[in-house]
Parts: structure tokens; sequence; C-alpha cells
């Protein structure tokens, strides 16, 4: 039996992605439900990986099954491949499992040349139309396949515009576009060396070869790292018959979501061109109209299409974003898929399913991806704060931005690695520019709608996007944008708000988003299955008023060292540091304990009954000390002016002896955390004091306070032991007896000697907090910023490791730590209180793994709460349809 590398459309289904890609999967389900589908056939995935795999050779018997394929689709269309009296045109598009907007390439009226131009011609009686088709087609297929620039075209048809005096495309006519084709072709083989292929067949094998290598190029491997989509899926090739929008006002093309995309309202939201084929509104070259406008033009058709978008979005129980044609009066289907939406509009949908029955809680909460949520929290511009408005264009993708403006997505690249904020502005984007894109704050366009590659991709990144400014004009050579009388230069602030569609001068005051109510019943549905706690990061009180707001359920780690660092409080730091006696130490610690009392009161009145754990002192001294090397210089700097000998020259030299008498070959494993506890143990009884005090006080006024003391970097049972017998001293002289206030103590496990003995710390510890960014870097041997600044991201660029482990939690080695270290502390106290309080708290993977290895909590930064809220829910949700599938 033959290996099948062609499937008809008739012979497909919704179910066969993997093979078909989700383009021909879906066209193959609209088929089978007898919708107005242009009849094709899909060149499989199997087929792209054996190309990829075998050198760019063509699988055999391929070629035979594409020639059956066309008899076939000349039976239905009653048209023949390159037939110059009846001629069969084609559109060839890419379709992988995962849809990717703008990454992959089209090439439409496949099937032209010098002959079968004039049989369109005849059969249409319309010459404008048939060399309109010829044109589009040897100008994509020179981009695609031939890789000549864009702009060389477009510059062609320019000049023949203005040859012409005409504005539109649109208004040259029969012997323009005959001119520009053969100026095409001319440029085709000035670049190239070899003439515009006349076969049709020769046209197909090369266009369905350039999408195969369309899977690797630079932006497709870009789009698939940023959404971790695999490599070696592979994209399907669908061949379709060609229908025309653009013979005359009886015809156009759109697209059509069937919900806005925006907002997630319940209403059909798109764009449309008469007399216009496909790319001509989702390329941006010309601005299209509102699809509501398609009700004044073409009533029934709008009906129809209505009708069809309300039984699709059923079908396929999501949001669909459909593209259609309208050829002489008759609607035809090309494509449907779920649509990309913004945060905001993802949110508003689900639960909005949810409601209408059309999918239950369970769903609309996996529906969501967590990282969608950060969006819905970017800020927004202050509507109170005065702004000059210079001009205002399409609301392509809500949110506001600053920065300044580059014309360029290689110059917006290189300015964001320096650290800069950059809006980029271009006259259209393309998928050549997503480098650039991702680098921005935000982008602005001159041409192109709401469904414009740049409207797209920037909603799917959540980015401020406004689109067709037309009255801008750029000029890329002298690097301006010229807006009536007012001239911007690259450099120069604006600011975007996508919302609205407006252009700003200068950057502009953002302000926190508003939470929809969508959004909070989503996460009230999330509280409801979740079994995980999520606790927030805190360090100051109005962190911790944030993480309750957003719906923390506590503080997961509160880094006392973050009190020391603000200015006010660094010269005491160091007077405790510099002291060269006990009592000196104890003097500068006495000014110290008032700070961090108050500090603590304000976070525990935040978290009035809920609980807050506290980590002592961590990092070791000599980071709240000068740089050692800037000492060097300025001590150099007052030598040779003569001034070494004026005590504040000697107060420098004091203190560059105390710093190098601190520092350390390898201070994270070096003098910190407990290690420092024990040898300064003043230091961590000024901080419980402080604690017991602020508890104390905040108990008087009525506030329900829950400390939990945590001692950092524990890897002998006996430290710990040490320490928390500081505590219990500490605390029954700070608090009189019989108003004991109820705390416990616990330890954060970061090094592996903790993680394998944790039977033994058990016996000490109330609670286990695992600090997984220092167990990443003691379990691989990484020190983060080393690694991560020199050569981890070739480590995941390469595949030696699938993901950067400071990010996602490392399964196979931290994981297994983690696993050992509940399992062996519950084996000694089985009521161990266990969670995580690393960065990895608010990754959703990293939030799954917790879920299985039977955490308790998860503490992540306040901003994140929402995410981990959502994260938690969704690993119950396939944990328990796990189960029952085993079941």
């Amino acid at each position: 039996m033959r290996e099948k590398w062609v499937v008809h459309f008739h012979e497909g289904n919704a179910g066969m992605k993997d093979l078909l890609g989700g383009k021909g999967a879906n066209l193959a389900e609209m088929t089978r439900a007898g919708l107005p589908v242009p009849p094709g056939f899909t060149i499989t995935t199997d087929a792209c990986r054996f190309y990829m795999n075998n050198g760019g050779m063509l699988p055999d018997g391929l070629w035979e099954q594409v020639k059956e394929a066309l008899q076939h689709l000349e039976k239905e269309s009653g048209k023949r491949f390159g037939d110059p009296d009846s001629p069969l045109l084609v559109s060839v598009r890419s379709g992988a499992k995962f849809s990717m907007p703008g990454m992959m390439d089209t090439i439409l009226n496949l099937g032209l040349n010098d002959r079968t131009v004039e049989g369109l011609s005849s059969a249409t009686g319309n010459p404008r139309f048939a060399y309109d088709c010829y044109r589009r087609f040897i100008q994509m297929f020179g981009d695609v396949v031939l890789e000549i620039p864009h702009y060389l075209f477009e510059k062609i048809i320019n000049e023949r515009k203005e040859k012409a005096k005409v504005q539109y495309d649109t208004e040259l006519e029969a012997a323009d576009w005959k001119e520009v084709t053969s100026r095409f072709k001319q440029l085709i083989l000035r670049q190239t060396g070899k003439r515009f292929p006349e076969d049709p067949m020769e046209q197909l094998r090369q266009a369905a070869e350039a999408v195969f290598k369309s899977w690797n190029n630079a932006r497709a491997k870009v789009y698939r790292k940023m959404n971790r989509i695999p490599d070696t899926l592979g994209t399907a090739v669908n061949v379709q018959m060609m229908v025309f929008g653009n013979m005359g006002e009886d015809s156009g093309t759109g697209v059509a979501f069937t919900r806005n995309p925006s907002s997630g309202d319940r209403e059909l939201y798109g764009e449309f061109l008469l007399n216009a084929q496909g790319e001509d509104v989702v390329a941006g070259i010309r601005t299209p109209q509102p699809i509501r406008v398609l009700q004044e033009k073409m009533p029934e058709i709008d009906q129809e299409l209505k009708r069809i978008c309300q039984e699709l979005e059923r079908y396929y129980q999501d949001m669909q974003d459909i593209e259609f044609t309208i050829e002489r009066g008759k609607l035809y289907i090309l494509q449907t898929r779920a649509g990309k939406r913004t945060a905001q509009a993802a949110v508003k949908i689900a639960v909005d399913l949810a409601y209408e029955g059309i999918i239950d809680r369970d769903e609309a909460l996996l529906r969501i991806a967590p990282e969608q949520l950060d969006q819905m929290l970017h800020r927004r511009i202050d509507p109170n704060a005065p702004k000059e408005v210079l001009a205002k264009g399409l609301p392509a993708s809500p949110g506001a931005a600053s920065g300044k403006i580059v014309f360029d997505a290689d110059q917006a690249e290189q300015l964001a690695g320096k650290g800069e904020k950059v809006i980029l502005v271009r006259p259209e984007t393309t998928p050549e520019d997503i480098h650039g894109i991702l680098a921005a704050q935000g982008i602005l366009t001159t041409r192109g709608g709401m469904t414009s590659h740049a409207a797209v991709v920037a909603r799917g990144m959540g980015k401020a996007c406004v689109c067709g400014l037309e009255q801008l004009k750029i000029d890329l050579r002298l690097k301006e944008a010229v807006l009536g009388e007012i001239r911007l230069k690259e450099g120069d602030f604006i600011s975007i708000d996508g919302s609205t569609g407006q252009v700003i001068r200068g950057e502009v005051p953002l302000i926190d988003p508003e939470l929809s109510a969508e959004f909070r019943e989503l996460l009230n549905w999330a509280d409801e299955r979740r079994v995980l706690g999520v606790r927030a990061n805190a360090d100051n009180p109005v962190d911790a008023g944030k993480a309750r707001q957003l719906g923390a359920e506590g503080i997961g780690l509160c880094r006392t060292e973050h009190m020391f660092m603000e200015a006010e409080r660094v010269p005491i730091v160091q007077e405790m540091i510099l002291a060269e006696t006990f009592a000196e130490r104890e003097r500068a610690l006495a000014k110290l304990l008032p700070m961090q009392k108050e500090d603590f009161k304000g976070i525990f009145r935040e978290m009035d009954g809920l609980p807050v754990t506290i980590r002592l002192l961590d990092p070791p001294l000599h980071e709240f000390l000068p740089n050692s090397e800037e000492l060097i210089v300025e001590l150099t700097k007052m030598q040779m002016q003569g001034r070494d000998k004026e005590e504040e020259y000697l107060e420098k030299e004091k203190l560059l002896k105390k710093v190098r008498a601190l520092s350390e070959f390898n201070p994270m494993l070096g003098h910190r955390g407990c290690r420092l506890g024990l040898t300064h143990p003043e230091i961590y009884e000024m901080q419980v004091k402080a604690i017991f005090l602020a508890a104390d006080e905040c108990r008087r006024e009525g506030i329900n306070v829950m400390p939990e003391i945590m001692i950092p970097l524990v890897g002998h049972v006996n430290e710990l032991k040490r320490m928390r017998e500081l505590v219990e001293r500490v605390a029954a002289e700070t608090v009189k007896e019989g108003e004991a206030i109820s705390y416990s103590v616990g330890t954060m496990i970061e090094v592996p000697r903790a993680a394998l003995t944790a039977d033994e710390i058990a016996t000490e510890a109330d609670f286990f907090s695992f600090g997984t960014n220092d167990l990443t870097q003691t379990t691989f041997g990484f020190s983060r910023d080393d690694a991560e600044g020199k050569f981890l991201h070739g480590y995941v660029e390469n595949k030696i490791l699938a993901d950067n482990p400071f990010v996602t939690l490392d399964r196979k080695g931290v994981g297994q730590l983690v696993r050992l270290g509940v399992e062996k502390g519950r084996s000694v106290k089985p009521e161990l209180k266990v969670g995580i309080c690393g960065e990895h708290g608010g990754e959703k993977n990293s939030i799954q793994f917790c879920h299985e290895a039977g955490l308790q909590y998860v503490s992540c930064s306040p901003f994140r709460v929402p995410l981990a809220r959502l994260a938690a829910a969704q690993a119950a949700i396939s944990v328990k349809k796990e189960q029952k599938q085993k079941n």
C-alpha cells in the first residue's frame, strides 16, 4: 500500500491537525459540514518532515498524488490546470498544527502564465481583472518563492501609478497591469538569472517547496520559540481552487471574527474590501471598511455570513477568525480558525461562552493561558494627565506605551537591548519585522487595518498597536515622519493608545488597569477548583496590600534584607558592619530595631488574619558596603590630589580594608544565611525582637498576626536547632508571659543537603519553603547571573536544555530534590507545611509540578498572583481529567 502524501478536503476532518495542520483540518471539517468552501487538497506534514529530514528532497510518489488530486479538482471545477481556454487557478497556503499568524507565506492565482492570462481575460470578459491577478501572482511568487525583496515590486507599481497619475491600485487599467507584469518578469530575470516559470506544474512544485522551506525561516523560528511550538511538527500545504474577490463591485474579500478580538464583546468584528483579494486586507496595503458596512453594500451576503459565523462558533466552541471571499455575489468561506485575541477578550469570551452553555467552567479556565493575565495588568494612560494628541488611527491592540520613535526593526532591537523604550513606526509591518515588534513597547503603522499583520501579532503579544494612520507620511531614508506641519524624527518620544487609536506627543503618565467583572469571575471559579494556596513575595506594606488586593492568601516570602537597602538606612547598616566592638554593633542594631519594627507592623496590618513568612537576613554583609574597585579609584584620586592625610581619606581606607576582609571567592556559597546568624547572633536577635514587638503592638490594635519565621540556607539540622533556640528565647524575652503570640519556625530548603536530610531537619521545623532559585543554582552548579549572561541562552537555543531552569523548574533534577524533601520531611512530621517561594512560584509549568508534588502553596510576586491562582486551578483540573481517563 502506497504512503498517502495528499488528502482531499472531503477526506479529512477536524481531528487530523497533526497530519493536515490546523488550516487543512478546518477546511476539511467545513467541507464535510456542507459550508461553501472552494474545493482543494492538502499536502501533509509528513511530506514536510520528509523534505526537511532528507536534504530538501520530495518523497517518492508525492508528485503523482498531487497530479491525481489536481485532476479531481479539475472535475469539480470544470476547469483545467494550465488550459488557456478555461484555466484552473489555485492558491497555495501553509498550515501548521498551531496557528502562526504572519509567520508563513501565501501564493494566490497560481497557474497563470502568458497564455492562461488571456484565457482568464476572455472567460471573464474583464482584461483588467485578469492582468491584476497575473501581476499579483508574479509578485507573490517572486517574493515568497524566489526571495526577491517585496519593495522592488512595489517600486514598479508606484512608478506606474505616478505615470498614470492615480492614487490607488484599483485605478490602474489592464494596459497598466500588462506593463507592470512585463517589468516584474524583467526584474525576476535580473535578480535570479532565470526566467519566470511559465509551466503551472513547475510553479506549483516550487511553491510547495517554498512553503516547506518557510517552516525554518528566521521569523518562523522566532515565533515558535516565543510560543514553545516544537520545531519537528512541520507544515502542511493547502492547495485550493481560487475564487476571486477582485472581479468588480459585486465581489470582495474580508476577515470576520465572531466576537470582538479586542474587547470580547459578542458582535461580528472585522473588515472587508470590495473588488480586492485577500492579501489586500491582511497585508495592510489598502485600508479596509468595517464589516458592519457589508450590511449596506450586500445585505443578503451579510445575513449569510452572520449565520455561518454563528454555526462555526457553536461547532468549534470558540471565537472564530474567518476569511471569506465574495465572487460575483456568491459567498465562499476560505478558512476558519480559533481567533487570536487580547487577554481581556480571552477572559470575557471564556466566561461568556460558559454562561451561554457552549463550554463548561472547567473548559473556560483551561482556555486562558495564565501568562495572558499579565497582559491584563498592564498600564494605561492616566485619563487626568494633560496630553497633546497628534492624530488618531485605528485602535488595533489595547494598552498604552511610550518610547522613542524608530523606523527599523533592527534598530528597535538594538536600542531595546540597551534598555531603551522604543515605538516601532512603519508604513506596514511584515513577518520580517517580528524581532522589532518583540523588542518595541508598541507599534504604529500608516497602512493596514485591525486584522493586518501588525495588529494580529501585537494583540498576541499584548503590545499596544495603532494602525492605518494614513495622514502620517514616513520617509525611511531621512528617518522622519510628517503629520501635517508636525515633523517627528527618529529618537523623538511619542505615546500611543491602542485602545483609542490616539498618537500623543512625548511621554505620558501610565496607570494601573482596573480588573473587569469577567476577570474576577474567572478567578473566583479558579479559587473553587484549585488545591494549592497562593501567597505573595512582598517586602513592604505597599506590595503586601497589592498582593492581598490581587487575591494572595498570605506572604510566602518577606526578604528582610530589602528593608536594609533603603537609602537612609544604608549608613546605619554600614555602621553595624564596620563596628570594631560588640558594643558598637549593638548601638547600630538599636537604631535599626525601630525601623524594622515599623516595617513589620505595616505588613502585619495589610495581612490581618493571614500568615506572613519572614526570612531573616540572607545575603553576605559585603553586599551592603561600597564596591572595592570604586573605593580604590576614589582613594587613588585623593592621593594624586595630595589628600591622603585627610580624615575622609583615612575613613575610606578603613572602609576598603573592611570590604576586603569581608569579600569572598564565592559569596553565594559563603558567609550568609544561617551561617551569618550563627557567627553574629545579635543581628538575628534584633530582627526577631522587631518581629515580636511589631506583632505584640498589632495584636493590641485588634489585628490577627500570624508570623512564620524562616531561617535561610540551612544544610544541617544543628544549624536550624541553634537558630530555633535563638528565636524561642528572644520571643519569650520580648512578649510577656501569658500574652504569648502564636508563631512557627521553619526553614528554606535551598541546598541539596537540606533536601537529602529533610527527615532530620523536619524534627526542628514547623514548615519547609523551597527556595528554588538557589536550589537550582546549587543543583546545577550554575551561578545564575553568570549563566544567564554568558551561556544559558545558548544552552536553550541549541536544545541542550529544553527551558531556562531559572524560569521553568527542572523536574528531573531540582524537582526530584523537592519531591524527596517533601517525602522525607512528612515521613517524620506528617502535618509539615510545605510551600515554594522561588520565582518558579509564578510560572504555570512549575505550579503544575508543585500541585503534583503535594505542596500546599506557591508564592510569587504580587502581580503574578492572579496568574498563579489560574495555573493552580488548571493543574487541579488537568490531574482530575487524567485520573478520570485512567479509570
